[in-house]
């Protein structure tokens, strides 16, 4: 690094020192806003899955002797074909009517449940987002209940199992909003706002302060300057004033006899 460049360091470093005090208040203050927000404003939510698997087979007891590579590729792509299937008002619907403890509609079910699997995978997961984990919980049971039970009259073929189902009595945690996580942008958010804001009002700020500033602005430089004196300064220089003041008025009151 040359003297050009440490010289732009310090420049900048000086910057934004001098707006320090703006750039702090901005963290305080969006973090404070953002703890608020998330921890008081949100409405945490939960989420629970289940999981499904496409069986090669439609007859468990053979499949499990002898699987056959090709039935295990036919699997893998009727995933994708489950997937649609499962979000769609004729599953939903069913659920919806089935399930009157949910208080929901099919339309809710669709936009709650999040279908996906993993490529290549015989494996489908359901997934529900809600305010409440055992509700939650519910949904995607059911979902996977009425799934299972009515693909055989979809597809005539009988090859899907639940492999697990959520548990709504389990101890569980909300999935959003993470109040750490939100407080931590907003702090990074706000230590970049702070120092472009303090480039920008420098930028706007044409008043002269130091030598520099008059060699820029009027091309001269500069051969003396007073340094500011502060508060402290002035009271010591008036205590050392009155200090040298009281022995001259004590040699003004002495007599002397001739």
């Amino acid at each position: 690094m040359n003297g050009g460049d440490e010289l732009e360091l310090k420049q900048y470093w000086a910057i934004v020192r001098r707006r320090l005090w703006l750039i702090g208040l901005l963290v305080v203050v969006l973090a404070s806003v953002t703890g608020f927000y998330s921890y008081k404003l949100v409405v945490p939510q939960y989420q629970a899955s289940t999981k499904l698997i496409v069986n090669p087979s439609h007859k468990p007891a053979e499949a499990a002797g002898n699987v056959e590579l090709g039935s295990i590729n036919t699997s893998i792509q009727l995933v994708k074909t489950y997937k649609e299937i499962i979000r769609t008002s004729r599953i939903m619907g069913v659920v919806a009517s089935e399930y009157p403890d949910l208080k929901t509609s099919a339309g809710e079910l669709i936009s709650k449940i999040n279908v996906a699997s993993v490529s290549d995978t015989m494996i489908i997961t359901l997934a529900a987002v809600d305010t409440s984990y055992p509700r939650a919980a519910n949904m995607v049971n059911a979902v996977a209940e009425v799934f299972q039970r009515e693909i055989p009259e979809l597809m005539k073929v009988d090859n899907v199992s639940i492999l697990n189902e959520a548990d709504p009595s389990a101890a569980a945690y909300p999935v959003s909003p993470n109040p750490t996580m939100n407080m931590a942008v907003s702090i990074m958010l706000a230590l970049m706002l702070g120092v472009a804001l303090a480039f920008l009002l420098d930028y706007l700020d044409d008043t002269i302060k130091t030598s520099s500033d008059v060699e820029q602005a009027l091309g001269l430089s500069t051969l003396t300057s007073i340094p500011r004196m502060k508060n402290s300064d002035r009271s010591q220089a008036r205590t050392k004033q009155q200090s040298a003041a009281q022995p001259l008025r004590g040699e003004g009151n002495v007599s002397v006899d001739t």
